[in-house]
């Protein structure tokens, strides 16, 4: 696992600073001063060791678990299948009416940023 270089706390200890609480051998105020983090950090993590125990003084991913407002399959499929036309990201953010920004990051996901990339040279 890889600990973040300025986390104040390492799972382990997370964990400590969570049962120092819950048994009763610090207030959260005192865990927050002794551990250098705010109270909120401290109830966050005495929540999370209470609901999951040991499992839940892990990291989480900061990724959201759906996007609301990502592009729709059927216009990312309109970029690439005009794209394969060899139009240009300008050309198809305008025949499309999305930004050429949005143009830019579907291309780049399908693998089709460059005109080149097309039609891969021969080996």
């Amino acid at each position: 696992m890889n600990i973040h270089k300025n986390a104040r706390l390492t799972p382990l200890r997370r964990e400590e600073m969570a049962l120092s609480v819950i048994e009763g051998g610090l207030s959260q105020a005192q865990a927050a001063l002794r551990y250098a983090v705010t109270g909120k950090i401290v109830a966050r993590w005495v929540e999370r060791y209470k609901a999951e125990g040991r499992a839940g003084m892990a990291d989480r991913s900061s990724r959201p678990k759906h996007s609301p407002s990502a592009t729709e399959p059927s216009i990312v499929e309109r970029i690439v299948a005009l794209r394969r036309q060899r139009l240009t990201g300008q050309h198809i953010a305008h025949e499309v009416g999305v930004s050429p920004a949005t143009v830019s990051r579907v291309l780049a996901r399908a693998g089709l940023s460059r005109l080149a990339d097309l039609e891969p040279a021969a080996r």
